[in-house]
């Protein structure tokens, strides 16, 4: 595609129709769209077509014996209250997008800069970029404030990631700087591939000046992006609005139903099925009636205003008015009280000040009322990484030196103690260029630093020099650490508070002021960091003239590279870092090495000649690397904090024994994602083994996916020390939730690249059953749309209930994808909570989420439906009985105002009070026995079988209803000795047992009693007899005489003592078997419900001391903050000088860059191989030498197994 620039003076424009606004949409309506495209997704409710269609045929009078107004009203009142709901979500997103396009943009135009609207800029406008601002579309960078046109941008709201990213423009535009005349004039031309969702790449050319200057993604500035560090920038627009490439990863919004409504769907057309079979066997029965019977039938007692000679034609009519009589058994108040119910339970989690977070000022929030049963059916939750599991603030909190840790806190008896916010912070006011923010518990480390120790002192300074980070100081003694890792900018900030405070750089030198004194070291090279490296390192020249190597990376690489005077050191240190990761810290080793000055001096000449080469220069560059950093001297370590969110490894812990599956989908690095599945307890170093896809190919990565489930399958498995645990422990009550956690012994980890190929037709099968045979996995390095993609695999393929969870625009597809969509208000903007079907503050609320509020809307839901359609085939197929008795004439049963009012009124709102305040078990309960939740995602409390069972008692129920007081009173006299049996007595006595069987079949479905539930059952049975006697009397028959002709029809039968025996006697008969089947079930097979219940009631009674978590040690691997979280190349940046302003041009640098040497396969190092070589050195074995073995230690937390169970399930 041709992208010229809109300068004034080009020579080929672009029409305006044919460019590109900046406009976006995320909405699904407008205000011409929004009443057909509405209507048309709710009729895609076969619910709603059904009741339209009984609606047109209850206007024709010689088939409808009931008014229209009783299917209309309630229809219309479904139809709008979803149509008000789905319009007011949609407004919302109206509202986001006009605050989006609405931003306001420098543009250049007619030679000067103007201010317009984002959606106002199209595709080839020149527009000016300041600090902070976020980037309108997606740019060509032409030129900028900063040396060599390069530019600093922070990719959130892309990729997640919040450190700094170099982006550099062409020389050739570069030299526009800020000239608007210049920039009016530019008439290049861009060609470049079209639009598409790729954030890492772009490929593309320049045509200007006669010449053509290839473009790759390093020259683009994409939309989402914030410019940090750079004063200013100008780009021209290359692709806008629906175009840029955030936007082309976000996903359509899509109409979300549950697992429940589809099943009603299925119900509904069932259940019209078998009410054509129903009024097929009625309308046979009325022409053979009207044939054999009909004619003398008339002639005695009912003669016709006009007679029907067609036998065939009178079943015909018969069988329509049979299909009006029988529509309640599906009747239009089921799916009010439904929205009724969402609505409840929608109100419950906004109301929950347990997910309410006070920091924030952040309550939950339901943002829809349609999915919240869908939330107690989830199977697989797909979660971001950064800003979801963790808050992304590195802080620097332990350290060792020389052997002593530092970072702990004891009291006067040398006891360990917690550190909590009450604990007293070192005092740092001595030290005026401190940063405020910083907190350490630790008094030691600086009265160590205050007794001039050699030890902390150099600790410290190399902490202050052997790193990348930018220093801005924009007021007198006010520092700005611009880091490209949060990493780095931890251990300079922890050296800053401590004394050693890294003021200014320039490429040959680094300016620390050392307790206050100012002191310049002469920067020689940087022995830049990359992924098979590990580490980094500067060498540097101190005032006195000495050389010295500071190095710092991975204790894995670090060990192997010490002089042998360090191994005492070495052991020791290597405990403490057991210890620290044990604790889930990221841990770094720190060491130097004095420089003789003629071995430098030739290998600085050799380095000199390396960085010319063309060829093989990487291989060199790394030989000169490892040739130089060996023979250190250890200095110690240190231990970061990367913070997860509170909460976050119990709650996924809780989710996992929820039988819950949780994929983690990070745009992170892999390392770094894998270090957080650490701190998390996702990867557990007792796991078999961590499956890394990382190919470049379709063939590798075929080849990886199918080697590592052959191997998952063909591995036989010993019992672990944790089965012989739970074995021991059998009859225990209390299970390990980590235990649980890790019954599989697997974790996939695969890589962006890699997973674009195996989401191609021919591999996604395998890749899915690959990872669902992992107990973890993680995908890397993944763009927004592929987030997508694996969320659409697993809903297409395994058919389960989805959810997906994230904070930023990265996140948004996915979580419009997944059946439910939770957005996290992070510090990523508010674009995932806006795109959310529900949102909170933190990760942990999830847990409430789904095994209280989730769990409970689904039981709830399922008990409402099961009772509402038993009620009402109850209710319904009376009519089916009485059509054998009544000629199947389609006469009712009931008065009309009794059918009217029986879903309406008299059995309305009981069943609303369960189905929004029912609970099988308390909320604890609901999370300390997390395999409760199991039922929902096996569907099992209301299905196609429980359908027909609640059914088949429903026409149990309406067979006893009609032939108990048929037979009863067919005979049945008063006491007076007249006859009971006319019609009207018949049908108050079938009406008044039904109402008190529905009554008491609800108290038992009911399992918590509420004043609410008391009052309505009771209330509901008081307005039944009230309205009865109310319709019979005479006051309304003297008011409506037409309407109520029956006069104290009611007062008369329920006088009777026959009446209420013959009421009684059928309730017995309905309830009986259902007592006796209930408690033979919970008696001989209880289900894990039945156990809690059964428990919890014993609990009540002893009033038990209730147990908290209870934690033990774990085993855990170090991992290396550092080689995780650092990028490549800014070493180069650094010594180039490109990165920084001069009077004059910038000095030269001896050192060139390094990069990777190449495509290469990650691999997890085994943290041991350091002890087994310096145990080869002394002719040991590994197990000679229990002191330098790894200590294992990190924790667990203990929950509570399901009561009366002797192995968790």
């Amino acid at each position: 595609q041709n992208f010229p620039a809109k300068g004034e003076n080009q020579g080929k424009r672009i029409l305006k129709k044919d460019r590109e606004d900046n406009h976006i949409k995320t909405s699904k309506y407008n205000i011409f769209t929004f009443l057909p495209i509405n209507l048309f997704e709710q009729f895609q409710r076969v619910a709603n077509a059904y009741f339209l269609f009984l609606l047109i045929l209850q206007l024709i009078p010689q088939v409808s014996s009931l008014s229209w107004f009783t299917t209309i009203v309630p229809l219309a009142l479904v139809l709008t209250i979803t149509a008000v709901k789905d319009a007011t979500d949609d407004y919302f997103r109206h509202k986001s997008d006009q605050q989006v396009n609405s931003r306001q943009s420098q543009v250049l135009l007619s030679g000067r800069l103007q201010s317009e609207q984002w959606m106002n800029v199209r595709v080839g406008d020149i527009i000016k970029l300041e600090n902070n601002q976020f980037v309108a579309a997606d740019l060509l960078l032409l030129s900028s404030s900063e040396p060599y046109g390069l530019s600093y941008v922070e990719t959130a709201e892309l990729d997640g990631e919040t450190n700094l990213k170099v982006r550099q423009a062409l020389t050739v535009t570069s030299e526009l700087g800020a000239d608007i005349h210049k920039l009016a004039e530019f008439d290049g031309e861009v060609v470049c591939e079209p639009p598409n969702n790729k954030l890492d790449r772009f490929t593309g050319t320049l045509l200007w000046k006669d010449g053509k200057f290839p473009l790759d993604n390093g020259k683009l500035l994409l939309r989402g992006c914030v410019l940090r560090n750079t004063e200013w920038c100008f780009g021209m627009v290359i692709f806008a609005g629906l175009e840029t490439k955030l936007m082309q990863n976000c996903g359509r919004t899509t109409f979300k139903r549950t697992s429940i409504d589809r099943l009603m769907n299925t119900l509904v057309l069932w259940i019209f099925g078998f009410l054509m079979c129903m009024g097929i066997i009625l309308a046979i029965g009325n022409s053979v009636w009207e044939k054999s019977v009909g004619g003398n039938f008339r002639k005695l007692y009912l003669p016709w205003d006009e007679v029907l000679s067609d036998a065939f034609f009178s079943g015909f009519l018969t069988f329509w008015s049979y299909i009006i009589i029988l529509n309640t058994v599906v009747p239009i108040s089921l799916y009010v009280s439904v929205e009724v119910i969402r609505l409840g339970h929608s109100y419950f989690i906004n109301w929950d000040r347990r997910m309410y977070q006070a920091q924030r000022d952040t309550p939950a929030e339901a943002r829809t009322t349609t999915l919240n049963e869908e939330l107690g059916q989830v199977e697989y939750i797909f979660s971001d990484k950064t800003g979801t599991l963790t808050q992304n603030i590195m802080v620097f909190s332990k350290c060792s030196i020389n052997g002593k840790i530092y970072g702990e806190v004891y009291d006067e008896f040398g006891h360990k103690l917690e550190i909590t916010e009450k604990t007293p912070c070192v005092d740092f006011s001595f030290n005026p260029l401190r940063d405020r923010r910083f907190r350490f518990h630790d008094h030691s480390l600086l009265e160590a630093m205050k007794l001039d120790e050699t030890a902390v002192r150099e600790f410290f300074r190399l902490l202050a020099l052997c790193h990348t980070v930018m220093p801005e100081e924009k007021m007198e003694g006010e520092l700005v650490y611009q880091a490209q890792s949060p990493d780095e900018g931890a251990l300079v900030t922890a050296a800053r508070n401590f004394g050693f405070v890294f003021r200014a750089r320039t490429p040959e030198t680094i300016t620390v002021y050392e307790l206050g004194k100012a002191v310049t070291y002469q920067l020689l090279a940087i022995l830049d960091f990359n992924n098979v490296r590990k580490r980094m390192s500067v060498i540097v020249r101190n005032p006195q003239g000495r050389a010295r190597l500071y190095c710092k990376g991975a204790d894995t690489i670090l060990f192997d590279r010490l002089e042998p005077a360090s191994e005492e050191l070495l052991c020791t240190t290597s405990e403490h870092l057991n210890e620290f990761a044990g604790e889930g810290l990221r841990t770094l080793a720190l060491a130097y090495r004095d420089l003789d000055e003629d071995f430098f001096q030739g290998w600085m000449q050799r380095l000199r000649e390396a960085c010319s080469l063309v060829e093989k220069r990487e291989d060199l560059l790394a030989s000169l690397y490892e040739e130089m950093e060996r023979e250190m001297t250890l200095l110690g370590a240190t231990a970061i904090e990367d913070k997860l969110e509170q909460g976050v490894a119990e709650t996924i812990a809780c989710l996992t024994l929820a039988s819950i599956k949780i994929w983690v989908l990070t745009g992170d690095k892999m390392e770094t994602a894998i270090n957080i599945a650490y701190s998390c307890n996702m990867l557990r170093d007792d796991m078999n083994e961590v499956f890394v896809i990382s190919g470049h190919s379709v063939l590798e990565v075929q080849q990886q996916l199918k080697s590592a489930k052959e191997q998952i399958l063909g591995s036989n498995r010993e019992p672990s020390v944790s089965d012989c645990a739970d074995t021991e422990k059998s009859d225990a009550k209390l299970d390990s939730v980590f235990e649980e956690a890790i019954s599989v012994e697997y974790a996939l980890v695969i890589n962006g690249h890699s997973l674009a190929h195996a989401l191609e037709a021919d591999l996604e099968g395998l890749l899915l059953d690959t990872a669902c045979l992992c107990r973890t996995v993680i995908c890397c390095r993944v763009t927004p749309l592929q987030k997508a993609q694996v969320v659409e695999l697993v809903k297409r393929r395994r058919r389960a209930v989805t959810l997906a969870i994230g904070d930023g625009a990265n996140d948004v597809s996915m979580i419009k994808t997944a059946h439910i969509g939770v957005g996290i208000s992070g510090q990523e903007g508010m674009q995932a909570v806006l795109a959310s079907d529900y949102s909170f503050a933190q990760f942990r609320h999830l847990q409430r989420l789904l095994l209280v509020h989730g769990r409970w809307s689904y039981f709830r839901m399922c008990n409402f439906l099961c009772y509402f359609f038993y009620k009402n085939f109850a209710f319904t197929l009376v009519h089916f009985w009485f059509g054998f008795f009544c000629g199947f004439s389609a006469q009712t049963v009931y008065d009309q105002w009794f059918i009217t009012l029986f879903n309406i009124v008299y059995t309305s709102l009981p069943v609303l009070a369960m189905g929004l305040f029912d609970q099988d078990v308390n909320e604890k309960n609901s999370i300390r026995f997390p395999k409760l939740y199991e039922p929902g995602q096996l569907n099992l409390l209301f299905n196609k079988r429980q359908f027909f069972l609640c059914s088949l008692q429903g026409a149990y129920t309406s067979f006893t209803l009609f032939f108990i007081p048929y037979g009863a009173l067919y005979h049945g006299v008063r006491d007076d000795g007249a006859n009971v049996t006319d019609q009207q007595s018949f049908a108050v006595t079938i009406a008044t047992s039904l109402v008190i069987v529905a009554s008491v079949q609800i108290g038992l479905d009911t399992n918590y009693w509420t004043a609410i539930n008391h009052f309505y059952i009771w209330g509901s049975l008081a307005v039944y007899f009230s309205i009865l006697f109310a319709m019979h009397s005479n006051g309304i028959f003297g008011i409506f005489p037409s309407q109520f002709p029956f006069i104290g029809t009611a007062r008369s039968s329920l006088s009777q003592p026959v009446v209420w025996l013959v009421i009684l006697l059928t309730t017995v008969v309905c309830v009986a078997p259902v007592l006796v089947v209930r408690f033979l079930r919970a008696d001989l097979y209880p289900t894990q419900t039945d156990k809690v219940r059964r428990w919890q009631l014993a609990s009540r009674r002893q009033h038990p001391h209730e147990q908290g978590l209870r934690r033990v040690r774990r085993t855990s691997s170090r991992r290396s903050a550092y080689a995780f979280a650092h990028q490549e190349g800014y070493g180069e940046l650094i010594t180039s000088g490109r990165n920084m302003r001069f009077t004059g041009p910038a000095p030269e640098s001896g050192l060139g860059s390094t990069s990777d040497p190449g495509p290469h396969t990650w691999k997890m190092h085994s943290s041991s191989s350091w002890i087994e070589n310096l145990l080869k050195k002394r002719g040991l074995t590994t197990g000679s030498s229990p002191k330098c073995r790894p200590d294992n230690s990190t924790e667990r937390w203990h929950t509570e197994g399901i009561p009366g169970d002797q192995h968790t399930d």
